[in-house]
């Protein structure tokens, strides 16, 4: 069970990721623009996962601390996907890594 549920969280990894670039690239602005957006923000989102939750994260950070920046990064690419026009997938997206994420903690995983 912890199996399938830590490969559905890398999933919606995933997915947070393809939210930012889906609203960066359906911006109303020029190509230039969207370009940057659509490449920068799933960028951003992965730099600051990568400094603070990755398993091999450079800033070791509480157990509160890690899950609020995870929180964060969630919360941002569920607004930037309704944004984009997609309101109940992005909730849907914050509403099963929530689930998610309960259910690994009740299972015994670390944040």
């Amino acid at each position: 069970m912890k199996a399938l549920l830590s490969t559905l969280a890398f999933l919606l990894e995933l997915a947070m990721l393809a939210a930012a670039g889906w609203w960066g690239f359906t911006l109303d602005a020029g190509w230039p623009v969207r370009l940057v957006a659509g490449i920068g923000a799933p960028l951003l989102i992965a730099v600051v996962w990568g400094v603070f939750c990755s398993p091999r994260a450079a800033v070791a950070l509480p157990a509160p601390g890690k899950l609020a920046v995870q929180a964060a990064c969630f919360v941002t690419g569920g607004v930037l996907l309704a944004l984009a026009g997609h309101p109940v997938p992005a909730t849907l997206l914050v509403v099963l890594w929530a689930v998610d994420k309960t259910l690994l903690r009740l299972a015994g995983d670390p944040v």
